[in-house]
C-alpha cells in the first residue's frame, strides 16, 4: 500500500509554488524599481515581499532531494516528468494559435524548436534543471549513503563554497556563476537536503530557530539590496551587486531556504479535512509553473490580469494576493485534467499489453 504523503511537506511545496507565482508577479510585473530610481514605499514593499519569497525555488528543489535519497528511482517517473513538460510546452501554442490569440504565423521556426524540444532549449530552465537532478538522482543518494557523515559535511561545504560563498562575498562577477539558474545548484541542493533527511540539523530542529533563521535572512537580503542600491547611486561601480542577494545561489537565500524548510518539517499537521486537501492539491504544483511560465503565457497573464493598473501603488499588494491565487487556480485545475488524460491513456496501453 502506497504511503501517505505527509502533509506539512506537501503544505511547504503549495506555499514555495505561491512564492514562485508572486516572485513572478513582482519580476515580469516591473514592480521592480531600481532603488536609483525610485526610493518610495511602494517600491520598498515589492522587494521586502521578493525578499521573503525568493527562498522558494530552493525550498522545492530541497523537498525534491530530501525525499529521493530514500526512495526507489522509478524510470517512468522520467518519463511522465518529460510528458508533462512537453504537454504544456505544446498544447499551449496549439490552443493560443487555434484561438485565434496567437496569429499562426507569428510563431517561427526557432519559437517552434523551443515547443517541440523545451528541455534541450531550456525553454523553461526550472524543468531543465529539476528533470536533469532527477535523472542523476540514483547515482547521487548512492554516493551519499555511502559516505561517512564528516565525508558528505566536508563535501557540502565545498559545494556551497564553489556555488554560493564565493559569488556572495567577492567584489566581482564571476565567470562560472549561473545564478542558481541550473542542474548544478540543484544537485548541490540535493545534497545538502539528502544530508538533512539523513543526520538532520539540531539547531534547526526547534520550530523557533528555524524560523528566526528564515526571518533573519529575508531580512538581510532585504537590507543588503536596499543598501547596496543606495549605495550605488553614489558609487555607480556597485550596481551589478544590486541583485545579487536575490539569486537563488546566494548564500543568504540557500541559509534562508533551510530555515523555512526545517520550519515546515517540524510542524505536524492533524489528520482532517485540511490535511487531505493539502495531500490533493500538491501534486498539480509543477503543472501551475508550466502554464504559467509557458514562452506565450509569462508576461501575457500579466496584461490579463491587469497588473499595470496597480504599478506605483499600494493596491498592488491586495492585487498581488488575488492574481496569484487566481494563476494558482488555473493552474491547478489545467494539471487535474492533464493528470486525468494521462491516466486515461495509460490505462488505454495498458490494457492493449494485456490484450497482446
Amino acid at each position: 500500500m502506497r504511503a501517505k504523503r505527509q502533509a506539512n511537506f506537501e503544505l511547504l511545496r503549495i506555499v514555495a509554488m505561491l512564492m514562485i507565482i508572486v516572485l513572478h508577479y513582482l519580476n515580469k510585473g516591473g514592480l521592480l524599481v531600481d532603488y536609483t530610481s525610485d526610493r518610495t514605499g511602494v517600491n520598498y514593499a515589492a522587494h521586502l515581499a521578493e525578499a521573503f519569497c525568493i527562498v522558494a525555488v530552493n525550498c522545492y528543489v530541497l523537498l525534491s532531494g530530501y525525499f529521493l535519497v530514500e526512495s526507489a528511482w522509478k524510470p517512468e517517473r522520467v518519463v511522465s516528468l518529460a510528458g508533462q513538460i512537453l504537454f504544456y510546452s505544446l498544447l499551449i501554442p496549439v490552443v493560443l494559435c487555434g484561438a485565434g490569440v496567437v496569429p499562426a504565423g507569428a510563431l517561427s521556426v526557432y519559437d517552434w524548436l523551443n515547443y517541440v524540444l523545451p528541455v534541450e532549449t531550456e525553454h523553461y530552465w526550472f524543468a531543465t534543471a529539476y528533470l536533469l537532478m532527477y535523472v542523476f538522482a540514483p547515482f547521487l543518494a548512492a554516493g551519499v549513503k555511502k559516505l561517512e557523515k564528516r565525508t558528505l559535511q566536508i563535501i557540502i561545504v565545498i559545494l556551497v563554497c564553489y556555488f554560493s560563498l564565493w559569488k556572495s562575498v567577492v567584489p566581482v562577477t564571476l565567470a562560472t556563476d549561473r545564478y542558481g539558474y541550473d542542474y548544478g545548484w540543484f544537485l548541490c541542493l540535493f545534497v545538502i537536503a539528502a544530508y538533512m533527511r539523513l543526520y538532520g540539523i539540531p539547531a534547526l530542529e526547534r520550530r523557533r530557530n528555524a524560523l528566526f533563521l528564515y526571518a533573519g535572512m529575508s531580512l538581510a537580503i532585504f537590507g543588503l539590496t536596499a543598501a547596496v542600491g543606495l549605495a550605488a547611486g553614489k558609487v555607480p561601480a556597485l550596481a551589478y551587486y544590486m541583485d545579487m542577494p536575490v539569486t537563488y545561489n546566494h548564500i543568504l537565500c540557500l541559509a534562508g531556504a533551510v530555515g523555512l524548510f526545517m520550519v515546515f518539517k517540524n510542524v505536524t499537521l492533524p489528520e482532517g479535512r485540511a490535511a487531505a486537501v493539502i495531500r490533493q492539491l500538491a501534486p498539480y504544483t509543477f503543472g501551475v509553473y508550466l502554464l504559467h511560465e509557458h514562452l506565450l503565457v509569462r508576461y501575457e497573464w500579466m496584461r490579463w490580469l491587469q497588473v499595470d493598473a496597480v504599478r506605483g501603488s499600494f493596491w498592488f499588494v491586495p492585487h498581488m494576493f488575488l492574481c496569484v491565487m487566481i494563476v494558482y487556480a488555473a493552474g491547478t485545475a489545467v494539471d487535474l485534467v492533464r493528470q486525468r488524460l494521462f491516466d486515461l491513456a495509460t490505462a488505454l496501453v495498458a490494457k492493449r499489453g494485456r490484450r497482446e
